[in-house]
């Protein structure tokens, strides 16, 4: 039976201020009428029901994931007590859905990806399932890249066969690549075989198990317990200890790098993680003047920006271009397109001088 797990627990720093810690960014609306996480539980429509849908987030955010996702079950909304990256999320949530049901098959998904082509993504989807399906296989997404991004890790896959990416096949992984340099992600792009690494998996749980507990025995062992608890049972003490004495690690790391068994499907279906406000400029229909504008805004000689204005608030842009102007009721980010990565260090200041109520 195919599973979905939402990772859901992160807190989007780089879209301050919109995004705090009380109201993280998948429970943001970026684009349209749903949230980011409502936005990726309703494009598993006809792949995944909702009763089958898992959210693993940081216990803090349960009861509003609750709220934005009336139609998964309370109960598959996983708490976790504390943030260790990807691999302990991964392993706690397959441990979850072996003790329900012991051939799972689970579809990895972080909750704020912005995804255009639904039914294009759903269809790569299936078949990384049907190559999970192999004894031991791991199953990744890669997207066919468009451009020399340097924000993005990348794929090297085995395109030695004559076939094409176009999501209808999985092809063996050769190795990952960490976010490169501009003129080594131009290299990747001629080189015609590496693709951008999503962050969306597909594996049988048991098989994502076996590899964790083969090279992070550590965190295996940490949430082993949970494989022997009843459907039923009581998890929260055995979460809590778990999370405690588990490593810090991403899955990648973890097992994805190091795993003989990797698969990726390459797709393209108009996919962007939206890391940062620049990506929703980039993301967002513009003037003719290229300024993508959001609320009560005026811009004079003005080009190139992206302004979102707080709900019965006015913003004026005089002579200001290619810039980043997000307002909200208490905070107010002014700052260049080229540097909307460093907005994550403003949450760094704000939280190390202790000005709680604007992180």
């Amino acid at each position: 039976m195919e599973y979905a797990v939402i990772m859901a627990g992160g807190v989007g720093s780089r879209f301050w201020p919109a995004s705090r810690r009380a109201h993280p960014k998948q429970f943001l609306k970026v684009f349209g009428d749903q949230t980011l996480i409502q936005q990726t539980v309703s494009r598993l429509d006809g792949l995944v029901p909702p009763e089958r849908c898992y959210v693993v987030t940081n216990e803090a955010y349960v009861e509003k994931t609750r709220e934005q996702l009336p139609q998964v079950p309370a109960a598959n909304i996983l708490a976790e007590p504390m943030s260790r990256n990807t691999a302990p999320c991964i392993n706690f949530a397959a441990a979850e859905l072996s003790r329900h049901d012991p051939e799972a098959m689970m579809i990895v998904l972080p909750a704020d990806h912005v995804i255009e082509d639904e039914e294009r993504f759903r269809s790569v989807l299936r078949v990384a399932i049907e190559k999970a399906r192999e004894p031991g296989a791991l199953v990744t997404v890669g997207i066919n890249p468009t451009h020399p991004a340097t924000g993005y890790g990348y794929i090297q896959f085995d395109a030695a066969r004559d076939a094409a990416a176009d999501g209808s096949e999985a092809f063996a992984v050769k190795t990952f690549a960490e976010k490169p340099d501009l003129e080594t992600a131009e290299r990747f792009l001629d080189s015609g075989d590496f693709l951008w690494n999503s962050g969306m998996f597909v594996w049988r749980a048991d098989s994502v198990l076996e590899n964790l507990q083969r090279f992070v025995p550590r965190t295996f062992d940490a949430f082993a317990p949970l494989l022997t608890l009843a459907p039923d049972g009581d998890n929260t003490a055995v979460v809590k200890a778990a999370f405690e004495s588990s490593q810090s690690i991403s899955i990648d790391y973890a097992v994805m790098e190091r795993a003989e068994r990797v698969f990726v499907v390459p797709g393209s279906f108009g996919w962007n993680d939206i890391g940062d406000w620049r990506a929703v400029y980039d993301l967002s229909k513009k003037d003719d003047l290229g300024n993508a504008l959001s609320g009560e805004v005026i811009v004079n000689d003005s080009s190139r920006c992206l302004v979102r204005s707080s709900e019965g608030r006015l913003t004026v842009l005089v002579g200001i271009h290619d810039a980043l102007v997000i307002q909200t009721e208490d905070a107010t980010l002014i700052c260049k397109r080229e540097h909307s990565q460093d907005v994550k260090a403003v949450v760094e200041y704000l939280g190390a001088h202790q000005l709680d109520d604007y992180v």
